[in-house]
């Protein structure tokens, strides 16, 4: 391992660790895990994309990055994870399939190559290597020289999203083929830190027939999964009806799509190894959040902080990680920024003075985390979206109109809403959240609650910040991916 090793991030959105933890759904990250180590413990600090995101390399929660669904970027005001591996010496890229981690939401930051391959064609002057130098590319260049910035040039990238490419796909294909050419082609000597992050298995589950067949129920084929409904907010207001059958075929697209996620991994390894830049890399995999698919009566990854959602995988190869074995502390995905600065041999004393996170290097000599905490500062999408979306809303429905905090140690773990609800886990007997002890355990309670009230008292607050105008692509963008505007 080279005296500064390559940093490679790899986000699985929307995966839970139940199934990302299953050989038979992700063979690869099961190899990955047994000749690295494997987090059984890891949350995540948000239960959806921009904000467990923006903890993930700004090493804060979101209640101090304020990037949440009140205030849809994240500012300036932090130091993030790339920006001191670049200051190191780092070539620093981010490959990007999800539009919520775009330069729009102020994520480009630190990263001197940002592509956003859900567009065709990126930021700079060049048109996109994800099409050839054909007769047909160069007339999308000069269509774009005409065009730039003009919505036509978005509209266009959207329908060739929508018709032309395999629809199976959301950009996972060509994200690895960039990613393949690049580590082959650069010129530079430099060690680099790759973020990416594959949209698979985020809704809308379309994945290929080849890699879900596998999962299906028994006697249940490709198209009748295909075929059953795919509208969370409908599921949530009780106006669509969903059997058992269909949340168990739902389950099989989903776990189709971890496993085509899988096979990426297993195309990027290849990639390291054949530039000769395999056994000099810190290769990470994890997830953003979970997703419910009939769990707990919900659909999608909003609303709630159940382990569902919060609890993720995580699993590290490379330098100090291979041959380890399974790390079972707490752990959160705020923990990764100054974990990797450890790995990297890269002091960064003002950035790592602005973490939360502690890190959890083998040679770093911290102490295991004694809690971790989750928040969801408001929801998305708003109950206005949703009545302007579905034409009204259910009572039981807006009881969802809260913010929450989650605290939780290595058995329990307390739920507490900004309406006054408070709910009590015991994860050793009832892993699946069904049932609030609370009433049974008034002392646990009231310790939890004041652990949590302490570490509210360290966090620097954002406060209250100014609006965020979307654009109309991204918002439709969005609003494909299932967040309502």
């Amino acid at each position: 391992m080279a005296a500064q090793p390559n940093v490679v991030v790899v986000v699985a959105d929307t995966t839970r660790v139940d199934d990302a933890y299953d050989s038979q759904v992700a063979p690869t990250l099961a190899e990955l895990a047994t000749s690295g180590t494997r987090a059984t413990q890891a949350v995540s600090a948000a239960p959806w994309t921009l904000p467990s995101h923006a903890s993930l390399l700004t090493g804060a929660p979101p209640s101090e990055h304020g990037a949440h669904a009140d205030h849809e970027r994240l500012d300036d005001r932090l130091p993030v994870l790339p920006e001191p591996f670049r200051a190191a010496g780092y070539d620093t890229v981010c490959v990007s399939n999800n539009t919520w981690l775009s330069a729009e939401s102020g994520f480009d930051r630190g990263f001197e190559e940002f592509r956003q391959m859900w567009q065709l064609v990126q930021s700079d002057n060049a048109l996109s290597e994800l099409v050839d130098e054909t007769e047909e590319s160069r007339a999308r260049l000069v269509a774009r020289k005409l065009f730039d910035g003009n919505p036509v040039v978005n509209a266009a990238n959207t329908l060739y999203r929508q018709f032309v490419r395999d629809r199976s796909d959301d950009g996972a294909e060509r994200s690895t083929n960039w990613i393949a050419d690049w580590v082959t082609e650069r010129s530079s000597d430099d060690p680099f830190f790759l973020l990416v992050n594959y949209l698979e298995p985020h809704l809308e589950y379309r994945p290929p027939r080849e890699t879900t067949e596998r999962h299906l129920p028994e006697g249940a084929t490709y198209e009748e999964a295909m075929d059953v409904p795919q509208e969370p907010w409908e599921y949530l207001a009780g106006d669509l009806d969903l059997s058992e059958r269909d949340l168990g075929l739902l389950r099989a697209l989903y776990r189709g799509e971890i496993t085509y996620f899988d096979e990426q991994l297993a195309a990027i390894r290849t990639a390291l190894q054949a530039a000769g830049e395999w056994e000099d890399t810190v290769l990470v995999v994890t997830a953003d959040h979970g997703e419910n698919v009939g769990d707990h009566g919900m659909m999608d990854h909003q609303y709630c902080l159940y382990d569902t959602l919060v609890r993720v995988p995580l699993v590290l190869h490379g330098g100090a990680f291979t041959g380890g074995s399974d790390l079972e502390d707490l752990v959160s995905l705020m923990d990764l920024p100054p974990t990797l600065l450890d790995a990297a041999d890269i002091d960064a004393p003002e950035a790592r003075e602005r973490f939360h996170g502690t890190s959890f290097h083998p040679d770093a000599g911290t102490p295991a985390r004694e809690f971790v905490v989750s928040e969801y500062m408001a929801p998305q999408p708003s109950m206005a979206a949703l009545e302007r979306n579905l034409g009204r809303v259910p009572e039981d429905l807006r009881t969802y109109d809260r913010s929450l905090r989650a605290i939780r140690t290595d058995d329990h773990k307390l739920v507490r809403g900004s309406d006054g609800s408070e709910r009590l886990y015991d994860l050793d007997a009832d892993p699946g959240e069904a049932t609030d002890v609370s009433d049974a355990h008034p002392d646990l309670v009231a310790d939890l609650t004041d652990a949590l009230d302490d570490w509210l008292d360290s966090v620097d607050a954002a406060g209250e910040r100014g609006s965020v105008s979307i654009g109309a692509e991204r918002k439709a963008r969005l609003e494909q991916l299932g967040y309502l505007q």
